[in-house]
């Protein structure tokens, strides 16, 4: 399982080291959500870094088969989980892995979870915990699909149905996380602000409870999502360094050892698919 999908307009079902990968072929309900299933064919089990990146990650396991997410402070089982926006270094593994991931855009996070992206705290939380009975149901209605294009239209009515009548971002919010968003990261708060007629205080305050980063720390995020595609893609870290707006590899390298947990160099080295 991959934690990013760079490239082409998949196939229906793609095979890549072992895992059989299907993506949703239709439209999603949901704007900006993305929609795959995995299962590990060849039994090569899982062993996944929880890397940042500026989506909400939702794996529903299916069937009986469970995940294990190892944190700097907790071991915990769980067939289903969510990492936040942010999480802290963490690994997922597991033996015969099916499951569903859903990649849900921060403007969408708050409706379709039912909390604030705040109250994530920066980490990986068992879905059961927020979602109790509706979580443990969708798992079973996912297990009991025949197709992975069923299974992917379930999960695509079920993220509409717990959007609907949900209060939205606020324009300046949605404004503010679209632009940073499009200029990958090289935003400045104070005229981001200003662009709306808000003070900075209101920006960082707005932008934190319904998205639940910091705008800087958003920036930051969208910067290093960029940088990690092209460090494992194989290219230099000078070369990612002033593609990606750093100042140089010495910020290149703080930040990615703030959110990766590691140096461009082990980053690049380390494989972003299962196995």
């Amino acid at each position: 399982m991959r934690r990013n999908h760079v490239g082409p307009a998949p196939r229906e079902h793609d095979s890549e080291h072992g895992w059989e990968v299907a993506h949703f072929l239709g439209g999603t309900a949901l704007d900006g959500a993305r929609l795959a299933g995995f299962r590990d064919r060849a039994s090569v089990g899982l062993d996944m870094q929880v890397l940042p990146q500026p989506v909400v990650v939702v794996v529903i396991g299916l069937g009986d088969a469970s995940l294990t997410v190892e944190s700097a402070t907790a071991r915990r089982p769980l067939r289903s989980f969510v990492a936040s926006l942010s999480p802290g270094p963490a690994r997922v593994r597991g033996e015969h892995v099916e499951c569903v991931e859903v990649g849900l855009p921060p403007l969408a996070a708050h409706a379709v979870l039912g909390v604030s992206p705040r109250e994530l705290d920066g980490s990986v939380n068992g879905l059961e915990d927020l979602w109790g009975r509706t979580a443990r149901s969708l798992r079973e209605q996912l297990t009991d699909a025949t197709t992975w294009q069923e299974r992917l239209a379930l999960t695509d009515a079920f993220l509409a149905r717990r959007a609907v009548g949900t209060p939205p971002v606020s324009p300046e919010v949605a404004a503010a996380w679209n632009t940073i968003v499009a200029r990958r990261g090289r935003v400045r708060v104070a005229g981001l602000a200003a662009s709306f007629g808000w003070s900075r205080k209101r920006l960082w305050s707005r932008f934190t409870d319904q998205i639940g980063l910091t705008p800087k720390r958003a920036a930051m995020l969208v910067r290093f999502d960029h940088a990690a595609r092209a460090l494992c893609a194989g290219e230099s870290a000078d070369t990612v360094a002033l593609a990606c707006g750093y100042a140089d590899q010495s910020h290149l390298h703080r930040d990615v050892t703030a959110l990766a947990g590691c140096t461009p160099r082990a980053l690049a080295g380390r494989s972003t698919s299962a196995g």
